[in-house]
């Protein structure tokens, strides 16, 4: 391949996996999950006046050193697939349907994020939202359905055939959202990562039944969170007057057998309410790197990023993933809100970017690989993207990355594959800095390192 063209690979070759994991709008987008606790400076972001949540890091998780020729075995990138899983998988809840890609007829403006200088705005336990010691199901979700929307996106994917072409789609999904705060411009709201991850628009429906576009501010595959946002200035004063910042509550509170209610978009068919029990607590499974709620509520395609709520109607989960099987009922997962206090605030205080013109796009100078989370399992390697080539006297070769890193952050968000390497740097312009974070093989172990890189102007771009 030739120097000075980025190229992008993906691993996409799935099998059979008894405990597969299944990643976001039913798995027709596939994202691992890296460890993205970097310390990011706080964004200038005015503290809003009603709801706030507190801080909570990932662990990072070290890998030792195998070698890539260990197993004789191909490798695999994710074992997961829809309608390819044989006997039980946990999926990603988000619902969708394929449409040939000739039935795109429009676009919106797609945006990342960045860090800015700083007031802070969090979460916190309180908010204007009050609830009492103890509601009936019918109070919770009459309470609680304003705080939660109903989250809408189309992407488009590729598919590989039978005969090895590829073949573009599009997708549309759907998800669910929390309202957990405002700044000076922006409603906050979060989700899932796999929701949002590979969206190409977004569309937010409040519980008046208005929509309304919306940027997808942040995003993390670490714990599998995104904060969504809509305009102050495009949301109608009617429907200002109908939704509420949610209340948050305390998961490190919740017992074994405590009543729980589930508020989301199931089936993308609007809100509905679910009600079960705290079946468990700190459960792990591969979809995220903290430790999970296991309720028995009814959790369906489409409840993902939705609400879990105590009897006082307190968030104390986000709603991710649930376990199929025929022979299994009852087993859903959701994110514990204490425990991700931290990367919420760390979201929530992101500078929201938009995509830069073609023309301005920033060149990292590599060529690069995914490496799924099968094959950092298998040869033990970090998930993240693979560099297999560095262009000469690119961004990259001057900042010291080289050959056979594996890069895990960019501007300190977490990537999964070379496809988010290459959507992130749509959002960084020719002369702009940018921090990314790679590990790289030391004394038969992996050791992180974050590196300045100023990007550069396409050396082939007046060729295409």
């Amino acid at each position: 391949m030739s120097q000075g063209t980025e190229h992008y690979y993906n691993n996409n070759y799935q099998q059979p996996n008894q405990n597969a994991y299944n990643y976001g709008q039913n798995n027709y987008y596939q994202n691992g999950f890296q460890n993205a606790d970097a310390e990011q400076p706080k964004a200038k972001v005015k503290k809003a006046k009603k709801q706030r949540v507190k801080k909570a890091k990932s662990p990072k998780t070290p890998h030792n050193k195998r070698t890539f020729w260990k197993k004789g075995v191909a490798v695999v990138a994710s074992a997961a697939v829809f309608g390819g899983v044989a006997g039980g998988a946990f999926y990603g809840i988000a619902g969708n349907q394929i449409k040939k890609l000739d039935a795109l007829t429009n676009t919106t403006t797609e945006v990342a994020s960045t860090t800015s200088a700083a007031t802070t705005q969090s979460l916190s336990l309180t908010s204007t939202a009050s609830v009492g010691n103890g509601m009936d199901v019918s109070t919770i979700a009459e309470n609680v359905m304003p705080s939660v929307v109903a989250i809408n996106i189309s992407a488009i994917v590729e598919q590989q055939g039978m005969f090895g072409y590829t073949q573009q789609y599009e997708a549309e999904g759907s998800g669910s959202g929390i309202i957990i705060g405002e700044n000076d411009s922006e409603l906050l709201m979060v989700t899932n990562n796999h929701v949002v991850s590979d969206a190409t628009t977004v569309n937010v429906t409040f519980a008046d039944g208005e929509s309304y576009e919306a940027q997808v501010k942040s995003t993390d595959s670490d714990t599998d969170l995104a904060i969504v946002v809509v305009k102050l200035s495009d949301i109608k004063e009617s429907t200002m007057n109908q939704i509420k910042i949610a209340t948050i509550g305390d998961s490190d509170s919740l017992k074994v057998g405590e009543q729980v209610v589930a508020i989301g978009n199931a089936l993308g068919y609007g809100q509905s309410v679910t009600t079960g029990i705290v079946s468990a607590k700190d459960r792990t499974n591969s979809t995220n790197t903290t430790p999970l709620i296991q309720t028995d509520a009814a959790i369906n395609p489409g409840n993902s990023g939705g609400a879990l709520l105590n009897m006082k109607g307190e968030v104390i989960g986000i709603n991710s993933s649930k376990y199929s099987d025929t022979t299994v009922e009852g087993m859903g997962y959701a994110i514990p809100i204490t425990a991700v206090q931290d990367r919420l605030d760390d979201l929530m205080n992101r500078q929201t970017r938009e995509k830069v013109d073609e023309s301005e796009k920033g060149y990292l100078g590599i060529s690069c690989a995914t490496v799924s989370s099968d094959v950092s399992e298998a040869y033990g390697i970090p998930e993240g993207v693979l560099v297999t080539d560095v262009a000469s006297k690119s961004a990259a070769e001057k900042a010291g990355i080289k050959a056979n890193y594996v890069i895990t952050k960019i501007d300190g968000q977490s990537i999964s594959s070379a496809e988010e390497l290459t959507e992130k740097l749509n959002y960084y312009a020719v002369g702009e800095t940018v921090p990314i974070t790679y590990e790289y093989l030391k004394d038969d172990a992996y050791v992180e390192k974050t590196v300045d890189v100023t990007l550069m102007e396409n050396p082939n771009a007046n060729n295409k």
